[in-house]
């Protein structure tokens, strides 16, 4: 009996890897399909100005920010389970919403809704995967989950730029399509997520025990490493999203890219992230000791990667910079900061721990494509963009490097 117990929890945290990645596949298709498509959005809806077009990005990812920290505490208190579902509801409206958009305010509102429902998504799904998924096994299983997203990324990417720019669909189409992956992926959270599983239960005796051991507010903002790891993943973020709003319209307007090469090319990142992400994070699994050592290296390679991209004369060398970038960067190095965060958090809380994580990290997401259009609007060029992505990646590695260098006292 116990055998055939043990092989039931070993089959349900695999299920909880697929479930994960899923989900991240549909959100990112949701997040990359606009990308490639902005030039016939902006002139459908009759805008002008690079920066408004940004605020639909920016408005996104700030309704999705904002509901980081209170889903985590959400997610803790009354299940993960039970936050993730109306989520996804509420993304699907969204996405139907989007889809029927007649003018930028309506978008940027549809946006905005569609942001609070993904929003629901980050804390409670790492908490799930931190509970059930051994920790040997951790970096590995986080990265297969995060390959969800390179997955939808490109399915996003080339999937509009095809329909829309070669095969002539109007790209409303798209976002029903998405809003039905969204319902569909619901369903199957109702049937398979647990609502309580051993190691959560095991997780709350154990904090019975030491009732200190928990996610207040000090202990997530008074621990260097913690602070240390909110900045870095801002920084790993903030190029990440510069890059997955306006690298489609720079090779596009700077760089003489057409159609579906469009789409093909700025998803070379996302093919790229998932052998990275797969190898690091077994390698860090492997060398756990060593972890600190394999994210500042990879963000280092990263930024110097994203310099180059538009450093580079010729469009190959570009292809190549990018693909690099993608085996170098956010997706290669997160599952390493998801489970270096799981490491040093609290024991009780571990849902509101990730939503602070994530909310630092996403207030990057906000601030990146708005800033990157009010650059494009001044200079003519994205280009400044990307180094100023370049430059606070590196700023981000130095202070998580100080912060692991320096040995710092236990908190209370």
């Amino acid at each position: 009996m116990r055998d055939a117990s043990e092989q039931g929890k070993w089959e349900y945290w695999k299920k909880v890897i697929v479930m994960l990645c899923l989900g991240w596949t549909v959100i990112w298709i949701y997040r990359t399909i606009l990308n490639p498509i902005l030039p016939e959005i902006q002139r459908d809806l009759n805008v002008t100005s690079d920066a408004s077009m940004g605020l639909i990005f920016s408005v996104f990812f700030f309704a999705y920010t904002m509901m980081q920290i209170p889903s985590g505490l959400l997610a803790d208190r009354f299940g993960r389970k039970t936050i993730i579902i109306p989520g996804f509801i509420l993304f699907a409206v969204g996405a139907v919403l989007v889809g029927f958009s007649t003018s930028l305010m309506f978008i940027l509102v549809a946006s905005f809704i569609t942001g609070l429902g993904q929003g629901t998504y980050y804390g409670p799904a790492y908490s799930i995967s931190s509970e059930t998924i051994p920790k040997e096994k951790r970096g590995i299983s986080t990265a297969i989950i995060n390959s969800g997203s390179a997955i939808g990324m490109a399915i996003g990417l080339i999937g509009s730029s095809f329909l829309v720019k070669d095969a002539g669909w109007d790209w409303r189409v798209l976002l029903f399509i998405t809003a039905g992956l969204a319902f569909i992926l619901m369903l199957v959270f109702v049937k398979n997520i647990k609502k309580n599983t051993v190691q959560s239960k095991a997780a709350a005796a154990d904090t019975e025990e030491n009732v200190e051991d928990k996610a207040t507010l000090k202990r997530l903002l008074a621990n260097p490493k913690m602070v240390a790891s909110y900045v870095l993943y801002f920084a790993t973020c903030y190029g990440y999203y510069m890059i997955v709003t306006w690298l489609p319209s720079y090779l596009q307007e700077e760089r003489g890219f057409h159609g579906t090469a469009i789409g093909f090319a700025a998803a070379l990142v996302a093919f790229s992230a998932v052998p990275g992400a797969l190898l690091f994070s077994r390698l860090s699994d492997k060398f756990m000791h060593k972890k600190i050592t394999f994210i500042i290296i990879l963000e280092l390679l990263a930024a110097v990667m994203l310099y180059l991209t538009v450093s580079v004369n010729t469009n190959t060398l570009l292809i190549i910079c990018l693909i690099l970038y993608g085996f170098l960067g956010k997706l290669a190095v997160e599952p390493l900061l998801i489970s270096y965060v799981a490491d040093i958090a609290p024991k009780q809380g571990i849902g509101t721990t990730f939503g602070f994580f994530n909310f630092f990290g996403m207030m990057s997401s906000v601030v990146a494509p708005f800033v990157t259009g009010l650059i494009s609007d001044a200079t003519g060029s994205k280009v400044l963009g990307f180094y100023l992505a370049t430059i606070i990646i590196v700023v981000g590695a130095a202070v998580m490097l100080l912060a692991n260098v320096k040995k710092t006292p236990k908190t209370s």
